[in-house]
């Protein structure tokens, strides 16, 4: 399998890119140090860390202060991203014979991370492989091992963010739906399900990245694909994922509205997808100021929700984040639509001192909500100390949407006159 996982080499998908490509030509490494963040996930840290160089001047070459040009300087950083000697002006760099004959020897036959994990044994690989080439129908064993891929890059999507991981979901749906036309029967509707799983990911993830339109299509096709394969957990999770545009939009009725309509346009859903829904609702309804409803259904949710905790064989893989604590999240947003900001404040801090550490983009997002409601609250101090804390991975994954919260956070601070914003400011144009 390829190396997109290795701390600072540059996935094939980066390196292709045109403007990635002008860049080595002109030796701007600062113009692809940036592009490795956007389009890659590689942290300015660990491009540091890689290059052997101190993260501010990777910094401040990001912004275009500054240029590499020692020969031993540019080679190191070519050995330390995996750029190809050519696309640098360079001779052929001494590992490019051995990654060269790794491609040759590649059998995996669907694009992937590299989740050791997730490495099918020779009986199985030999299967896919056929399959994936047409040389064989595609099988229960086959698709169970597509239903973990997809699990997997679900889970490595909170921690490394969505951008490097656009590209190889489009090749898994891709080959998904190339299983079709030779499936038939229970097979060939797994099938079609499995491809509205990954349509829906793929929405998430253009939602993730502002991209609403292109987010909408997804989910368009993940319902539809849904409703084809009679797919009730799905269907109805587009279109809480729809009410979630809405939120993200700040159209509250328009958010329950979609959010009552998953609830009631897919009967038979599990209680964990009904729970979110009931919370997409309480969402909407507090964004335009209805309190009590907000409540009322965030009580029933957060009963479904409990319900579902007790039987969690009965849930849909990509419910595997819905718990408690993520309630307690949910509840705190909720307070902050409402201008609750002690309250929500309390609420997100508990709910974030519980996120496990790989969950780098909510805790980024968390966070930054978290310092909006400080700095909402006045506590200047806190609220400071909590935006820098996060600023960093909202940087490298949680843009734009925790990114853009942390500059609410400064603008609070700035109009309630506290000489932390500056600070805040400035730390925020550090990070690029």
């Amino acid at each position: 399998m390829s190396n997109y996982l290795s701390p600072a080499a540059l996935p094939p998908h980066v390196l292709d890119r045109s403007d990635v490509r002008r860049a080595l030509e002109r030796h701007d490494f600062g113009a692809v140090f940036k592009l490795a963040r956007q389009w890659g996930g590689i942290s300015f840290s660990k491009i540091a860390d890689a290059c052997g160089i101190k993260p501010e001047r990777v910094g401040k070459l990001a912004r275009g202060e500054g240029t590499i040009t020692t020969y031993e300087k540019i080679t190191q950083i070519a050995d330390a991203l995996r750029i190809p000697g050519h696309l640098a002006g360079l001779s052929p760099r001494p590992w490019e014979s051995d990654q060269s004959q790794a491609a040759a020897d590649e059998t995996a036959p669907v694009a992937s991370l590299e989740l050791p994990s997730l490495a099918p044994d020779p009986d199985l690989l030999d299967r896919l492989t056929k399959t994936v080439r047409g040389a064989t129908r595609a099988d229960s064993s086959t698709l169970d091992w597509l239903d973990r891929l997809l699990a997997e890059h679900r889970k490595a999507e909170d921690d490394i963010g969505s951008r490097p991981l656009v590209g190889i979901m489009r090749q898994q749906l891709a080959t998904v739906v190339g299983l079709h036309d030779a499936a038939s029967g229970d097979v060939a509707t797994r099938v079609v399900r499995l491809a509205s799983e990954h349509a829906q990911f793929l929405a998430w993830m253009a939602q993730d990245q502002g991209n609403s339109s292109a987010a909408l299509a997804w989910y368009d096709r993940s319902h539809d694909w849904a409703m084809e394969a009679a797919g009730a957990d799905m269907a109805a999770t587009t279109l809480s994922m729809k009410a979630h545009l809405a939120w993200s939009a700040g159209d509250g009725r328009r958010c329950a509205r979609l959010a009552q309509a998953a609830r009631w346009a897919s009967p038979g859903t599990s209680r964990g997808v009904q729970g979110m829904a009931a919370q997409m609702e309480a969402r909407g309804y507090a964004l335009s100021g209805e309190a009590d409803a907000a409540h009322r259904l965030l009580d029933e949710a957060q009963h479904l929700i409990a319900r579902a905790a007790e039987r969690p064989e009965d849930e849909p893989p990509w419910m595997y984040f819905y718990g408690e604590n993520w309630f307690t999240l949910q509840r705190g947003m909720t307070a902050m639509h409402l201008r609750r900001w002690e309250a929500a404040a309390d609420l997100l801090r508990t709910g974030i001192d519980a996120l496990p550490a790989s969950y780098r983009r909510d805790r980024s997002w968390y966070g930054a909500c978290l310092a909006h409601a400080l700095a909402a609250a006045g506590h200047a101090d806190a609220a400071a100390h909590t935006a820098l804390g996060c600023a960093t991975d909202a940087s490298d994954v949680g843009r734009p949407h925790a990114w853009n919260e942390l500059h609410t956070t400064a603008a609070l601070l700035l109009r309630h006159g506290a000489p932390q914003a500056r600070g805040l400011i400035d730390a925020l144009a550090g990070c690029g």
